[in-house]
């Protein structure tokens, strides 16, 4: 017990020097009333006053939608989004890449070093085009593939161009959704419930089953979910249970994949101010006030979001599998 409570020179030195240099790093800090400031140009937000809140103009456009022409243009990170190098080298396939969470997505992974290939409806082209402008204007390689996601033959070419026009594939984003508001199941017609299922649950299996061959060990798969997954709204029976089930696969895939060293890990928004809004996923006084309800007092935008699909990209977030990231200013879940 005496040999245990002895200290050796060394144990002393060192705490000998751990004291010292406390001793003269307080005074520094402390002395002479200084107070410690962040760095110059480091500035933090107040997120209540941060993008625009309701009341918005009621703006119906015709399904999908174009955001170039809503009041106001949702941000998607053009201005915004600064890049480290978190992605450098990678290579992503992102559907509904023209605008919404897509584009933001897009963008934030073009400015991470990654190259991109980004779907899109084709009458969203307009939009299409302004992001891959942005991605060629960080030196990535941009591919534009246009085309129905409702078709599994399209889905399955959707892979393969990708693959051919970037070298290669180790990131699947499946944002693509399509969300119509209707506020009696007899009123939602046959095709319109085919349509949502085949957008928001056929298409993700069609691409990651024609991808998996390809894809490495290291690669990544984010679905986007929602909060509806979790808290349904009943207008939006088809939309919802898509949602749910989407967030279903990504733990599915997680257990089934992460042997193989690809990770699966899904994006649940709540109210964030798209296309899918105005083009008839809400009743119009819903869209008005769209996001009123959050206790932020106004929608998200996809910059926003933008971040979390960077993260669960990335490769240092390599114990990340099977999780849902949400951000629903503070309304939602998970």
């Amino acid at each position: 017990m005496k040999e245990e409570s002895k200290m050796t020179r060394r144990q002393v030195v060192a705490g000998l020097g751990t004291t010292l240099a406390a001793a003269a790093v307080v005074p520094a800090f402390a002395g002479n009333g200084l107070n410690l400031k962040p760095a110059d140009g480091v500035k933090i937000s107040d997120p209540t006053t941060l993008h625009p809140k309701p009341p918005f103009k009621s703006q119906p456009q015709p399904w999908p939608g174009l955001q170039s022409k809503m009041d106001p243009v949702p941000d998607c990170g053009e201005t915004s989004y600064k890049g480290s190098g978190r992605l450098m080298g990678r290579k992503a396939l992102i559907t509904g890449g023209d605008s919404g969470m897509g584009r933001a997505a897009a963008i934030a992974y073009a400015r991470e070093g990654a190259d991109v290939a980004i779907n899109y409806y084709p009458t969203e082209e307009q939009d299409a085009q302004e992001v891959i402008a942005l991605i060629k204007k960080e030196g990535r390689k941009a591919i534009a593939i246009p085309g129905d996601l409702r078709s599994e033959e399209f889905c399955k070419s959707l892979v393969q161009k990708a693959i051919a026009g970037l070298g290669g594939l180790d990131i699947i984003v499946n944002n693509a959704g399509r969300q119509q508001s209707i506020n009696s199941i007899v009123d939602v017609t046959t095709e319109e419930f085919d349509s949502t299922m085949k957008t928001n649950i056929y298409a993700p299996f069609w691409i990651i089953r024609e991808a998996l061959p390809h894809l490495p060990a290291g690669s990544a798969i984010i679905g986007t979910t929602s909060e509806q997954a979790y808290d349904p709204s009943p207008d939006l029976y088809a939309y919802a249970q898509t949602k749910a089930a989407t967030m279903n696969y990504v733990k599915s895939l997680a257990k089934q994949l992460g042997p193989k060293g690809i990770r699966v890990n899904g994006v649940a928004p709540g109210p964030i101010w798209t296309a899918l809004q105005i083009s008839g996923g809400a009743q119009p006084e819903k869209q008005q006030m769209f996001g009123s309800w959050t206790m932020l007092g106004r929608p998200g935008q996809p910059a926003e979001l933008a971040s979390i699909y960077v993260q669960l990209a990335a490769a240092d977030a390599s114990f990340a599998s099977g999780q849902v990231y949400g951000s629903s200013g503070g309304v939602g879940q998970p």
